[in-house]
């Protein structure tokens, strides 16, 4: 019987989807890198967590895996490459939560354009100050946004009601044909930095991609930008934009990932001066990993999940 090992929490409707297809699947979320070796002897398949690191030696010492499954978009914490080398599918579902990631990213730009969780805070502070709580209409703005897969798309798609022109660049696809929008262009990437008002990063984290947003990025843009983050941490050089905020380069950022969270223990790791400046800003809006974490989400990611590792086994 084909044996599939689940070490994440996750909604059920995986593990149930996997036993109606007639899968052996055991659940077990606690193990650290050893232990999950050990449980991991003889699964065709396992759904893995971010708290643990699939690399090669995990891989040699597994040879009965056929299949590695990530709840999630993320494939960082997987030596994709050497395992698919070894015939081992690696299988994401970014599809599950796309739509949440789409919504907070559009709620990130808001709340950084209108100042709301500024005078939010200057409220329940007993301050009532509106013009300098005065904000800027999103419609009137050009959003660019790098990375056009799952969670850029799911982005555009929510800005269109909004009316702003829309600049998109992506490295690794064909974007000639995207007449399913509207106020949308491709563009080369020096093209989106003359551009752009809004920069929004919807790329995995690779060698490739870290620190993408640095200060000679930020040197290149001819305008004073906003910038969102809603991919991982990494991509933005936490020192180069708490310098370009300082000076003005950047007018605002609205980050749901940071450079020193540490994702193996859902905490921040120690928080450098740069970090600290960030947090201090007030033209910042931060929230804790969360773009992509709602309660439907939750249910998606199983089951599109679910169903790719069926595909795949049987």
């Amino acid at each position: 019987m084909t044996k599939v090992l689940i070490s994440d929490r996750t909604h059920p409707v995986l593990e149930a989807k996997l036993r109606d297809a007639g899968f052996d699947v055991s659940v077990e979320p606690d193990h650290d890198y050893s232990g999950l070796v050990a449980a991991a002897q003889g699964c065709d398949g396992l759904v893995v967590r971010s708290k643990v690191h699939i690399d090669r030696a995990f891989i040699d010492r597994v040879p009965s895996l056929r299949c590695i499954g990530r709840v999630g978009a993320g494939m960082e914490t997987i030596d994709v490459d050497y395992a698919e080398r070894h015939g081992i599918r690696c299988l994401n579902s970014p599809e599950g939560n796309r739509d949440a990631v789409g919504e907070h990213a559009v709620g990130l730009l808001l709340a950084l354009l209108d100042n709301i969780a500024r005078a939010d805070a200057e409220v329940r502070q007993g301050l009532w100050r509106r013009e300098a709580n005065r904000g800027l209409e999103l419609g009137s703005l050009t959003v660019g946004i790098i990375g056009f897969g799952n969670m850029g798309q799911a982005f555009a798609r929510r800005l269109q009601g909004f009316g702003c022109p829309i600049v998109v660049y992506d490295k690794y696809k064909d974007l000639k044909d995207l007449k399913d929008f509207i106020n949308i262009k491709p563009v080369t990437l020096e093209q989106l930095q003359a551009e752009a008002d809004v920069v929004s990063f919807h790329v995995p984290l690779t060698d490739e991609t870290r620190h993408y947003l640095s200060a000679d990025f930020l040197t290149r843009m001819a305008k004073p930008c906003f910038v969102v983050n809603t991919s991982r941490g990494a991509v933005v050089d936490t020192e180069a934009l708490a310098d370009a905020l300082d000076s003005g380069r950047v007018r605002g950022a609205a980050l749901d990932v940071l450079e020193y969270e540490n994702m193996a223990a859902d905490t921040l790791g120690d928080v450098p001066e740069a970090l600290r400046r960030l947090m201090r800003s007030p033209h910042t809006v931060l929230t804790p990993h969360v773009a992509g974490w709602t309660v439907e989400s939750k249910y998606k990611l199983a089951a599109v999940l679910a169903d790719k590792i069926i595909e795949t086994l049987r």
